[in-house]
């Protein structure tokens, strides 16, 4: 019942910037907390940013300060704004429906169907 479609992966120049938007249907979008996972080639999947029901976000350490995560309730849609780009940061990017709790995001079951992200140097 639940879905979620993402939206706004893409190629982008190192430096530059992207937002991704993941479109969440159903009310479970108001009750529990919304993650960003990645996978790169080779590599487990990873947490990028989470946030909260409360508004509460946390980040990958290597995303601090380039990344923000935001939520709009009224659309139903988490967001995931990116900026200063970098080689790195190439990954299949994944939206999660899970739980956050005392400052650490449990990943669910509900997972969008990922976008590729690749930054070029």
């Amino acid at each position: 019942q639940v879905q979620l479609v993402e939206s706004g992966g893409g190629l982008v120049q190192a430096g530059g910037s992207l937002r991704l938007s993941c479109a969440v249907s159903g009310s479970i979008f108001n009750i529990n907390a919304m993650g960003w996972y990645r996978q790169a080639p080779g590599k487990q999947r990873e947490l990028v940013a989470a946030i909260g029901r409360g508004g509460g976000t946390i980040y990958e350490d290597s995303v601090k300060g380039r990344f923000t995560i935001s939520r709009d309730n009224a659309k139903n849609t988490v967001y995931l704004q990116m900026n200063s780009l970098k080689p790195e940061d190439t990954a299949v990017y994944y939206c999660n429906i899970g739980n956050y709790l005392g400052g650490t995001y449990y990943r669910g079951n509900y997972w969008g169907q990922g976008t590729q992200v690749t930054v070029s140097s």
